[in-house]
């Protein structure tokens, strides 16, 4: 450790200190976890990442599953306020008339910033919950924890902007709007090898420029569709 570290090390309170090495345990274990997933990290991976004896894992987080949690919700409800607040100012600011596309801006483009502007610590956070979004283990639960109250506020946002349109196609709609929104934070370079280069993973500019408006279209043709069904029928 060099001297200027060192130095710094011993102004630093007992309490500092802990905080500095939780800190430290967190953003290693969401590193690892949002590559490997949880069953491909130990406590003990952990800890080497640190630099620390595994025991210490045990001190702080108990076990793996314990640590596991603490490293999603430390950002989950960074996330899920941002675009809850991002709704609310929509709604206000468009009153009776929304539409489809700007409900979707409003809920995609928080998560879009929150990686464009967060650096590696929210593209790991936000690959982690990539993987626990496509979980049939983690999904329901954890994310339904953290994420339905934001995610019914849009469709009911989506109703408004939908009044004709059936409520399971609207609800079928968020599952694909979700799907993608999920396959695009995972950064999984597929895209890359497909396009020959021509689109890569990491542009989330590219696909935030994209996203709302092709899910609005979808949104609209599937809705119209029915639409025309009811009234053949």
């Amino acid at each position: 450790m060099p001297p200027a570290a060192r130095s710094r090390r011993k102004n630093t309170t007992k309490a500092e200190q802990r905080a500095e090495t939780v800190e430290q345990i967190l953003d290693t274990a969401e590193q690892l976890f949002s590559k490997r997933g949880f069953y491909g990290v130990t406590l003990k991976d952990v800890a080497k990442g640190v630099g620390v004896h595994h025991t210490l894992m045990h001190y702080y987080f108990g076990d793996k599953k314990q640590l596991f949690d603490a490293v999603f919700e430390r950002r989950a409800p960074v996330s899920a306020e941002r675009r809850m607040k991002a709704l609310d100012d929509y709604e206000k600011k468009v009153k009776d008339k929304p539409t489809v596309e700007g409900a979707l801006h409003a809920f995609l483009d928080t998560d879009f910033d929150l990686y464009i502007e967060g650096g590696d610590e929210w593209k790991n956070g936000l690959a982690l919950t990539a993987q626990i979004a496509n979980s049939p283990e983690w999904g329901t639960e954890i994310m339904g924890k953290h994420f339905d109250p934001v995610v019914l506020r849009l469709i009911d946002i989506l109703k408004k902007a939908l009044p004709d349109c059936p409520e399971e196609d609207i609800y079928w709609g968020y599952h694909f709007v979700t799907g993608a929104l999920m396959l695009s934070l995972a950064r999984t370079g597929r895209i890359d090898k497909l396009s020959g280069g021509l689109c890569k993973s990491d542009d989330l500019p590219a696909v935030k420029q994209r996203m709302a408006k092709f899910m609005a279209a979808g949104f609209q043709s599937i809705c119209q569709d029915r639409k025309a069904q009811n009234r053949s029928q």
